[in-house]
C-alpha cells in the first residue's frame, strides 16, 4: 500500500492515536492512583504516583533508541515492535501482584510506547517540512490534546466494572487496535536508499551535529523545561484535587473540562503558526505563562496566610498550564527538527529522550516537595517557564520552508 493513499484526515487521526498512546497511558491511570495505593502500597500512599513517573522515564529512555532504529530499519518495523512490547507489558501490569512488579512493567511499557510517540514525528518529517510540518503537528496535537479529556473518565468507568487492573487491560486493547490500523493502512515513509546504518560510527557524528546546532540545543532546553510544567501538573493534579480541595469524586469531570478547553490552543496554533512563525508564538506563550504563574503564586501565598484557598483560582491556572502546551511543545519540536531533516528519526529520538528524561526527573522532584497545597507546584512551574523563556529568547530566527518531501513509498 502507498502511504500517499491515506487521506489527510485519516493520516492525522492515525498519527494522533500514535501520539495519544502516551496521554492515554498516563491520564487513564489518574483515577486509579488512590486504589492502587490502598492495594499495593498502603504504608506509603504517595508511591502510587510512581506508576506515572516510571512510565515517563521508560518512555524517555526508549526514545533514545527508537529513532535511530527507525532510520536504519524503517519506520514500520520499529512502530510494530514497540506496540507489541507495549501490549505485552500492559498484560504483565494487569496480572502484577506487587507495586514493584507493576512499576517494572510500566517502565518497559513506556519503552514500547516511545516507538509510536517518537517515530510518528519522524513520519511527519518524512512527508513535510517547515511551517507546514508545524501545522500538521498542531493538528495532530488537537486530537492528542482531547485524549486527556476522555482518558480519566474512561479509566473511571473501567474501574467501576473491572477495578483498577481493568485499566491495564484497556491499554492492551488500545494497543491492539492501533497496531491493526497502522499495519493495514500506513505504508513505509522512509525509502531504503535514505536509511542510515545504526552504529556508533554513525551515531557520534549525528550527536555532534545536533550539539553544534544552536537552534537544536536551545529548542531542546526550552522543550525540556516546558515539559516539566506539564509532567509535574499531571503527576500532582489528582492529589491536589483530593487533598487540597476534597474533589476526588468529581476529579475526572473537572480534568475533562481542563483538557477539552486546552485542546483549543493546538487548533489556534495550527492557524497562527503559518502567519507568525514558531519562535514568536513560543515566546508570547511562555511570557503569558510567566504572568499567570506570578499572579497565582502571589494569590496562594496570601491565601495560605489567611487559610482560605480558592479552587477556581487553581482551576484557571491549571487550565492555563495545559493551554500553553498547545502553543509551545509542537512548535519547539518542529524548531528542533527543522535543520535535522536528513536524520529525522535519530533527531526525534534525541530531542524526545533528553526532554522527557530531564522533565520526568525534575517533575519527580516537584512531586517530593508537595505539601498538600498547589503552591509548591505553581512556584516550580514559575521557575521553569522563566528559564524556558530565557532559552527561547535566544533561539535564532526560523529557516525558510523547504519543499515538501514527495517520496511516499510502499510497504
Amino acid at each position: 500500500m502507498q502511504a500517499s493513499k491515506l487521506s489527510s484526515r485519516e493520516l492525522i487521526a492515525l498519527l494522533a492515536m500514535m501520539v495519544g498512546t502516551v496521554a492515554f497511558s498516563v491520564d487513564g491511570m489518574l483515577p486509579a492512583l488512590p486504589q492502587i495505593a490502598t492495594d499495593l502500597s498502603p504504608e506509603a500512599p504517595t508511591r502510587a504516583q510512581e506508576i506515572l513517573v516510571w512510565f515517563m522515564i521508560g518512555m524517555g529512555v526508549g526514545t533514545f533508541f527508537v529513532g535511530p532504529l527507525s532510520d536504519a530499519f524503517g519506520r514500520r518495523k520499529i512502530i510494530i515492535i514497540g506496540l507489541l512490547f507495549y501490549i505485552a507489558m500492559g498484560f504483565i501490569a494487569f496480572v502484577s501482584s506487587s507495586l514493584e512488579i507493576a512499576l517494572v512493567a510500566r517502565f518497559f511499557q513506556g519503552l514500547g510506547a516511545a516507538a509510536p510517540r517518537i517515530v510518528s514525528q519522524a513520519i511527519i518529517r518524512d512527508l513535510f517540512s517547515g511551517r507546514k510540518m508545524a501545522q500538521l503537528i498542531s493538528l495532530v496535537m488537537v486530537i492528542f490534546a482531547l485524549t486527556p479529556a476522555f482518558a480519566p473518565i474512561v479509566g473511571e468507568q473501567i474501574m467501576s466494572v473491572f477495578g483498577w487492573r481493568g485499566i491495564f487491560l484497556a491499554f492492551v486493547f488500545f494497543g491492539l487496535v492501533l497496531l491493526s490500523w497502522f499495519y493495514i493502512r500506513l505504508g513505509e515513509t522512509l525509502p531504503p536508499e535514505q536509511r542510515r546504518v545504526f552504529g556508533l560510527k554513525q551515531i557520534l557524528p549525528s550527536l555532534g551535529e545536533m550539539y553544534l546546532n544552536k537552534q537544536v540545543r536551545l529548542a531542546i532546553c526550552t522543550q525540556s523545561l516546558s515539559y516539566v510544567t506539564l509532567f509535574a501538573s499531571i503527576i500532582l493534579i489528582q492529589p491536589i484535587f483530593d487533598q487540597s480541595f476534597g474533589k476526588a469524586d468529581s476529579f475526572a469531570k473537572w480534568f475533562a473540562l481542563i483538557a477539552a478547553f486546552s485542546a483549543i490552543s493546538s487548533l489556534i496554533n495550527s492557524r497562527l503558526v503559518i502567519r507568525f512563525g514558531m519562535r514568536t508564538i513560543v515566546l508570547l506563550s511562555l511570557l503569558g505563562q510567566i504572568a499567570a504563574c506570578a499572579c497565582a503564586s502571589a494569590y496562594f501565598i496570601q491565601a495560605s496566610l489567611e487559610a482560605t484557598v480558592s479552587f477556581i483560582v487553581y482551576f484557571i491556572w491549571q487550565t492555563g498550564v495545559f493551554f500553553q502546551v498547545g502553543f509551545t511543545l509542537g512548535n519547539l519540536n518542529a524548531l528542533a527538527l527543522q535543520p535535522m531533516g536528513h536524520i529525522a528519526g535519530f533527531a526525534s529520538s534525541v530531542i524526545g529522550g533528553v526532554s522527557t528524561v530531564i522533565a520526568a526527573i525534575l517533575a519527580s522532584v516537584v512531586n517530593r516537595v508537595f505539601d498538600g497545597t498547589p503552591l509548591p507546584l505553581i512556584l516550580s512551574c514559575f521557575l521553569m517557564v522563566c528559564l524556558a523563556w530565557i532559552f527561547a529568547l535566544h533561539l535564532p530566527e526560523e529557516m525558510p520552508d523547504t519543499s515538501l518531501n514527495k517520496s511516499k513509498t510502499s510497504k
